[in-house]
C-alpha cells in the first residue's frame, strides 16, 4: 500500500497559478489510479480530478475543467495538479488519494489511501 505526501500549496492571488505535487512511496505507483479532492471550511469534500493507472487518462470536475491539469510521472512516483486561473472559491485543503487498479471515479469512497492535505488559499 502506498503512502502519500502532498506539497505545493500556498497563498496566491486570484488569476494566479499553483502546482501541487503528491509523492507516493512504494514500487507499484504505476498501478494506482490517483485523484485530487478538496475540502473548504464548512463544506463537504469535493472531487477535483483523477488520472487512471492504465493510459494516464484524466477526468475532471466541471468546476475545474479547462483550468486545472492532472498529470503523473511514474518514474518519480508523483502525481501533479497544475492549477491556473485560480479563483477564491478554489480555496480549500487539497488531498491526494489512491486506489489500486481502480476505475476513474469521483467518489471518495472508492479511494482507500489518502494524504494529509495541503492548504491552498486564493485571495481576491
Amino acid at each position: 500500500q502506498v503512502q502519500l505526501v502532498e506539497s505545493g500549496g500556498g497563498l496566491v492571488q486570484a488569476g494566479g497559478s499553483l502546482r501541487l505535487s503528491c509523492a507516493a512511496s512504494g514500487r507499484t505507483f504505476s498501478s494506482y489510479t490517483m485523484a485530487w479532492f478538496r475540502q473548504a471550511p464548512g463544506k463537504e469534500r469535493e472531487f477535483v480530478a483523477a488520472i487512471s493507472w492504465a493510459g494516464g487518462i484524466p477526468y475532471y470536475a466541471d468546476s475545474v475543467k479547462g483550468r486545472f491539469t492532472i498529470a503523473r510521472d511514474n518514474a518519480k512516483n508523483t502525481v501533479y495538479l497544475q492549477m491556473n486561473s485560480l479563483k477564491p472559491e478554489d480555496t480549500a485543503v487539497y488531498y491526494c488519494a489512491a486506489q489500486l487498479r481502480g476505475s476513474l471515479s469521483a467518489r471518495g469512497t472508492q479511494y482507500y489511501t489518502w494524504g494529509q492535505g495541503t492548504q491552498v488559499t486564493v485571495s481576491s
